[in-house]
This record gives C-alpha cells, sequence and structure tokens, in this order.
C-alpha cells in the first residue's frame, strides 16, 4: 500500500508540471494514447515524442548530430516536400542533415508487471526496440521506441552536398517512415484498450488469473506470438513485423539511480 501512494504522488506531481518541450503540449497523433494511459492508476507518461521529419544545423560530432548545439531549420510531425526543405537549406552554414524520429514514450508504471504488459503490447504492435528499466528506489519505466528512424547528412560547412533529386527521393523514404509510424501508434493504442480490458476482467476474477514467470520476459530473438500478454496482432500485421527490420525483442532490466 506504501508504494502504491508514493506511485500516486510521483503520478500527481509529473501530471502538474508545466510541459517543457519544444512544442509546448502532447503531440496530435500521440494525444490519445497519452490520454489512455494517463487515465489508468497504474500508469503516467513523462514524456512523448509522435515522430518527426528534422533538418538540424549543426556541426557533427563523430556520426552523431547533437540536437542540443545545433540550430533546428525544419521541424513537422506532418510529411514533408522538397520545396520546404531546399528554402531552409539556404540559411544552414554548417552541416545540414535530415532525420526522421519515430514514436519515443515513455511511462512510468506502478509495478513490474504492469510494465511488461504495455512491454508486450508495444513489442506486438512494432515497437521492438521498447526496454524496461528498473531503477534504485522502485521506480519502474518503460520506453516505447522503434528502430525505423533516418539521418542522412545533406550539406558540409554551408555547402549542400546533394543534388535536389536525391532530397527528393529522401524526403519520399521520410514521408513513408512517418506513416508507418501513424500505423504503428494506432495500433498501439487498439491493443493497449484490449490488454487493459482483459486485465481488467482479470482483476475481477482472480481465480482466472495466470501468473507470468519471470523468464517470460528474458532477451528472446523470436517470441510465440500465441502467448503474448496483450496480444492484438492481426494476419495482415502479424506478416508485416514478421517483414519488419527491426531487430529481436531486447528487455533491459538493470539498476539506475533515479
Amino acid at each position: 500500500m506504501e508504494r502504491r501512494a508514493e506511485f500516486s504522488r510521483w503520478k500527481a506531481q509529473c501530471l502538474r508540471k508545466a510541459d517543457l518541450s519544444r512544442k509546448g503540449s502532447v503531440d496530435e497523433d500521440v494525444a490519445e494514447l497519452v490520454q489512455l494511459l494517463n487515465g489508468r492508476e497504474q500508469f503516467f507518461t513523462t514524456s512523448s515524442c509522435a515522430g518527426r521529419i528534422l533538418l538540424l544545423d549543426a556541426n557533427i560530432n563523430g556520426f552523431e548530430v547533437q540536437k542540443q548545439n545545433c540550430c533546428w531549420l525544419l521541424v513537422t510531425h506532418k510529411p514533408c516536400v522538397k520545396d520546404d526543405v531546399i528554402a531552409v537549406l539556404k540559411k544552414a552554414n554548417g552541416d545540414a542533415t535530415l532525420k526522421f524520429e519515430p514514436l519515443i514514450l515513455h511511462v512510468q508504471c506502478r509495478e513490474l508487471q504492469d510494465a511488461q504488459i504495455l512491454h508486450s503490447v508495444a513489442i506486438d504492435s512494432g515497437f521492438r526496440n521498447s526496454g524496461i528499466t528498473v531503477g534504485k528506489r522502485g521506480k519502474t519505466m518503460l520506453a516505447v521506441r522503434s528502430t525505423h528512424g533516418l539521418e542522412v547528412p545533406l550539406s558540409h560547412k554551408g555547402k549542400l552536398m546533394v543534388t535536389e533529386e536525391y532530397i527528393d527521393f529522401l524526403l519520399e523514404i521520410a514521408n513513408q517512415k512517418m506513416e508507418e509510424n501513424k500505423k504503428r501508434i494506432e495500433r498501439f493504442y487498439n491493443c493497449l484498450q484490449h490488454a487493459l480490458e482483459r486485465e481488467s476482467i482479470t482483476d475481477l476474477n482472480p481465480k482466472e488469473k495466470i501468473i507470468k514467470k519471470s523468464n517470460s520476459y528474458s532477451h528472446k530473438k523470436k517470441r510465440n506470438r500465441e502467448k503474448a500478454d496483450g496480444k492484438c496482432v492481426t494476419e495482415d500485421n502479424d506478416k508485416e513485423l514478421e517483414n519488419d527490420d527491426d531487430p529481436g525483442v531486447n528487455v533491459t532490466i538493470f539498476p539506475e539511480d533515479y
């Protein structure tokens, strides 16, 4: 009971805080999902981004763009066209990089079992880079992530290094990834609703409750879809997920100081 009370305090404090993101509000494409999670007593979201196309201008540190020390030339959560990119590229004086970043969602969970249910739903929905972190103070966090991102340099020291035709090609790929990302978010929302309904029924009927062994969430490349908790995979999207280039399940549970 003490732990549940502490979780409730954490949730109330988090949801009272101002949104410190650049946009200052939850992205439209993920708003319903965030509302669904925050409406359940065992979850609350700490950060979210529905997915976006970015054009950043900065000096590249090794092979990675440091977003903290760069100029954001363009950011959109909608499909992007070549003319938009070409127009802002004229302002670049460093190394401009085009990126697509898929959904990322951080959810604090009351119990490890709650995180496992949510993790299973995320994996079945296509977010196969999701993972669980358990902190020293008992905070259980789930990060919902995918790997179908894109990052391509376009200019160096202000000089455009690619053709407009190639930029058009890259945006076609980025827009396709954006569309796929939206489908996965919708699938995640529907599967989560289904999983939470099942959990509610189970809570009302304790005799039907199945206690899962901890090793059912060990590292596996291939999961048994028929026994997955929170299962919501149709025949059509099952084939789609099998052909996905994302890696297998990788759940990380390790102590971290929060």
